[in-house]
């Protein structure tokens, strides 16, 4: 069950975004017309490399939309809406866009401060009490803006799993006092999700609204007339025209239910539901540097704190608030991806071109998207050009190949142990009462508070792996997010021998709990 393997594809992203040579000179800046008419040209190459990528990652469906001098010129759908189904991928097909959700967050932030709402240098404890963290000087320091710059000194994808297993957005807000603080806070990047749970609270208590979403609607969404834009398992599945997402298994990939806990219970973190036309808007108002058609959506100057890189990625690229920058030799690119455990999606723009690109497939990101974005951006720029597509896929084909060796030396060890010792009620402050029982021949570790059932498989001695078991709603979880390691979780024990607490050793989902 690896969510940072679907959300958090942003860091590798950021290397392979820049993967073309640096050694061409600039080309004089072309005007609107010769721009559209260079794109227009590149067009039948680039089709025939996305389609070739397309069969190397399996991509069952894909859509493409181009905005260039503040119009869409360029939207296609390519393959099918769900493998083995005839139904093809049009431009108005929906699909989720994952993290790209996250700049739609920090735009609704700059809107709040337009407003008078909020700061960027509000203190998130003033604004939201119940925002602890387990550093109390950090977590007192912590400002609105630090909610979405990904550099909290959290440890990446801190406690996301726990709304796989059925936790409240109140809860995994609350979780992080209970997270570890692993990095250098605003130096270090760490990509997490539900800091940016909590900015979209904070933006709906200040708006008097039900939810973040309403915040963004009235916002965003409706002024951008971006009328098939959702947010909501409920609102994709009854969409007539959407697309099913499909996780990246082998050896091919598994289409996958849609459940209201991913990504939908992380809110602005990766939440909505889009399509081609709906996101050209978006790109539009971003490259109107805060303006739509003939008003005024956001301040230019609130919406260039979302632009403004905050900590490095890799020598050429940061994450700013929301977005990513990258520097190239010929221009800016400003951009983010987006992975559900179902579908994979890039949004970014050239702001010095009056240039955006948006892709959106059905596919869990492995890379596709953002590689096939590199492949317009270089040769639009005029940066020196190599196969983006084609480097990507021999990345992650060597990802795999790293990761399933990594499994493969991981077996287990038959260790007799006398399981009954580990049973009884185990609590945590976050996690409630846990319940550990002995059914037939395994352990099963119940949440009370969430009724998910995890099985515990043995490794070594009072080391375990845990795997969620297909009870009640959560066999829809299962089939979304397939059947990995949950945590390794150990028993300690104290001098006498006797089982004292159980820890939970993933680094994304760190827990102990001590037996009652």
């Amino acid at each position: 069950m690896s969510i940072h393997r679907s959300m958090g594809a942003v860091a590798v992203a950021a290397t392979l975004m820049l993967q073309g040579g640096l050694a061409r000179a600039a080309d004089p800046q072309p005007d609107a017309e010769a721009l559209r008419k260079r794109i227009e040209a590149l067009l039948p190459e680039f089709e025939t490399s996305f389609q070739t990528g397309m069969k190397s990652f399996q991509v069952p469906g894909a859509a493409i939309g181009i905005v260039v001098d503040d119009k869409l010129i360029y939207s296609k759908g390519f393959g099918v809406r769900e493998r083995g189904k005839p139904d093809p991928v049009r431009p108005e097909t929906i699909f989720q866009i994952g993290s790209t959700t996250k700049a739609f967050l920090s735009t609704t932030l700059a809107q709040a401060v337009d407003a008078g709402r909020l700061a960027w240098t509000d203190r998130v404890s003033d604004v939201m009490p119940e925002f602890q963290l387990s550093d109390p000087w950090i977590g007192r320091e912590f400002r609105v803006l630090d909610l979405t710059a990904q550099r909290s000194g959290l440890t990446p994808y801190a406690n996301d799993a726990l709304a796989m297993l059925g936790y409240d957005k109140a809860t995994l807000i609350r979780s992080l006092r209970e997270a570890p603080i692993t990095a250098s806070f605003r130096s270090d990047f760490s990509y997490t999700n539900i800091t940016h749970l909590a900015a979209g609270e904070i933006l709906a208590r200040k708006a008097g609204a039900s939810s973040w979403f309403d915040v963004v609607k009235a916002g965003v969404l409706d002024p951008l007339h971006m009328t098939s834009t959702t947010a909501t398992a409920e609102a994709i599945t009854q969409a007539p025209d959407h697309a099913t997402g499909h996780r990246a298994d082998k050896p091919d990939p598994v289409a996958v239910p849609f459940h209201p806990s991913f990504p939908y219970s992380v809110g602005p973190a990766g939440n909505l539901n889009s399509n081609i036309p709906d996101m050209a808007q978006w790109l539009r108002l971003q490259l109107g540097r805060g303006q739509f058609e003939d008003r005024i959506i956001v301040s230019e100057k609130n919406l260039d704190v979302t632009w403004t890189p905050r900590v490095p990625l890799s020598e050429r690229s940061s994450y700013a608030v929301g977005w990513v920058v990258s520097a190239t030799p010929n221009g800016r690119i400003i951009w983010h991806n987006g992975g559900t455990m179902g579908f994979g999606a890039h949004a970014g723009f050239l702001p010095d071109r009056g240039v955006g690109i948006v892709i959106l497939t059905n596919l869990q990101n492995t890379g596709f998207p953002d590689a096939a974005a590199q492949w317009l951006y270089d040769r639009i720029l005029g940066n020196a050009t190599v196969d983006n597509i084609a480097l990507a896929f021999e990345t992650n084909r060597k990802r795999e190949t790293e990761e399933q060796a990594k499994k493969s030396g991981a077996k287990a060890v038959a260790v007799p142990q006398d399981l009954a010792t580990f049973a009884g009620t185990y609590n945590s402050p976050i996690l409630g009462d846990v319940t550990v029982s002995v059914v037939g021949d395994k352990l099963q570790l119940r949440l009370e508070e969430t009724d998910a059932t995890l099985t515990l498989n043995p490794r070594e001695k009072d080391l375990f792996e845990a795997h969620l078991a297909p009870t009640g709603e959560y066999a829809t979880v299962l089939a979304m997010a397939g059947d990995e390691s949950l945590t390794p979780v150990r028993f300690e024990r104290d001098d006498s021998g006797k089982v004292r607490r159980m820890r939970w050793l993933s680094p994304e989902l760190s827990q102990i709990l001590e037996k009652q």
